[in-house]
């Protein structure tokens, strides 16, 4: 039982939203019937377990789940030059390598995937280090001052630009110094 709203409204809110629709789902539940797990599908859910259920078995749909869904966290993310190895943990920028620590990257590769969108600090922190996790907000100006460090040498810490009163975004095409909507250094005002 979910406090304040039902497990098919909020599948229905991770579908809607364009951060979480590629989301598995699995509904965990004590109702077993039928027409409970047909709402559930109908809501976007990917799998439904009825409790009681033994934790082998929520292993193994989670992973059969994951394969099935061709997880996002492989391949390479690549663009404009940046190439973002997600299995090897490997940057190269222009087929050179780059070291990247492991927050920078998992900072950039949240970026990548959502190209052009402007992210506050809050929703970054979120997104990249996770619910719960109790960090000032200005670390994150830090760890976007280390990627554009990185990227310095090839000319691109352009692309990620602050948003000036919001945040931060990762504009592929970078902008020009001195651009009002975005600058390379720096962090957003507010």
């Amino acid at each position: 039982m979910l406090p304040g709203i039902s497990g098919i409204e909020l599948a229905r809110t991770l579908r809607r939203d364009e951060l979480t629709a590629d989301l598995p789902l699995i509904m965990l539940t004590a109702r077993g019937e039928e027409s409970d797990k047909l709402k559930s599908f109908d809501s976007g859910i990917d799998d439904y377990i009825t409790k009681p259920f033994s934790p082998r078995e929520l292993i193994a749909r989670v992973k059969a789940l994951l394969r099935r869904s061709g997880s996002p966290d492989e391949g390479v993310i690549e663009t404009h030059g940046i190439a973002l190895d997600i299995r090897g943990h490997r940057l190269t920028v222009d087929g050179h390598s780059v070291h990247v620590g492991p927050t920078e990257f998992r900072l950039l590769e949240f970026l990548l995937r959502h190209p052009n969108r402007a992210f506050d600090r809050a929703q970054l922190l979120d997104r990249v280090w996770g619910r719960g996790v109790y960090i000032e907000e200005r670390t994150v100006d830090v760890h976007i001052l280390r990627l554009r460090r990185l990227l310095r040498p090839s000319g691109r810490e352009g692309v990620i630009q602050t948003v000036r009163g919001v945040g931060y975004r990762f504009s592929p095409q970078g902008a020009p110094q001195g651009s009002p909507q975005g600058s390379p250094e720096g962090s957003p005002q507010g």
